[in-house]
């Protein structure tokens, strides 16, 4: 039984905190009603850990960069299972060919979200690799330097400064994504009205987005312990997920369309 969304004098929604397990209930129904794509979408995020595994073991901050590039710009590559969410809402099915045309779609506004998203990757990478090589009480070139010399040293200040820094920047990077990119999906609305909704949501519902976003680490966090195995089922569960965060968040009425002839606000 999902949590009643109640609605404030202003007409503005307010969405329980205990609203993020009604979100993790529907996204694990939405893929196994539908889990062939969902399924696919896992294996192929697994497959590509595995492959920068292999690539670059070695190499902390190449390591570090990919695996945080391809994180960041995820939400892009499962936009076909929130198209499979949608369509499920309405009790319709999505065609297999369809989910994958979905991403691949010309569409200038999820190209550019996807591009302004692997920029502030790489501004993370580096501004990482700066503080650990100025604080560090040795170089750090490989995994096992980082776990050494960062994470278990005697002082484990830096790790902890490193920690802040990193939930520092990746909080606005939270913030911008995490309704904007359904939301590209959804409306014909331009990437900077998309983020600023995105702001909005998260600004009016801050416990209810903190834990989401602590979910989600946590979660994704798992799928690595084990290999990145049951990133299998945990990438499509959370893709669905927060297709329904998306639509409990954002009321069918409360964004307008803007016209799409700015840059990087058109379909392409």
């Amino acid at each position: 039984m999902r949590t009643p969304i109640a609605l404030a004098a202003n007409g503005e929604r307010r969405v329980p905190i205990s609203a993020v397990l009604d979100w993790l209930a529907a996204g694990l129904r939405d893929l196994r009603a539908h889990p062939v794509p969902g399924l696919i979408h896992g294996l192929a995020f697994v497959i590509f850990g595995w492959l920068l595994l292999a690539v670059a073991h070695d190499q902390f901050w190449l390591l570090a960069g990919a695996y945080s590039g391809f994180l960041i710009v995820a939400p892009v590559a499962v936009t076909g299972l929130y198209e499979i969410s949608r369509r499920l809402q309405h009790a319709q099915r999505l065609p297999l060919n369809d989910v994958f045309a979905v991403w691949k779609r010309p569409d200038r506004r999820l190209m550019v979200f996807g591009l302004l998203l692997g920029v502030a990757g790489t501004g993370w990478v580096l501004t990482s690799a700066g503080f650990i090589t100025l604080f560090a009480a040795v170089p750090v070139s490989k995994p096992i330097d980082f776990l050494r010399h960062v994470v278990l040293a005697p002082q484990g200040w830096v790790f902890s400064l490193w920690l802040i820094l990193g939930g520092f920047l990746a909080a606005p990077m939270f913030a911008s994504s995490v309704i904007a990119m359904p939301m590209l999906l959804d409306k014909p609305v331009s990437v900077r009205q998309a983020v600023s909704v995105s702001w909005v949501v998260c600004s009016s519902h801050p416990h209810v987005m903190a834990l989401w976003a602590f979910l989600l680490m946590v979660l994704v966090g798992v799928g690595m312990l084990t290999g990145m195995l049951a990133l299998v089922v945990i990438v499509p569960w959370l893709a669905h997920a927060s297709w329904h965060a998306y639509t409990d968040l954002v009321p069918a009425n409360m964004v307008q369309p803007q016209p799409m002839g700015s840059a990087g606000g058109d379909h392409g």
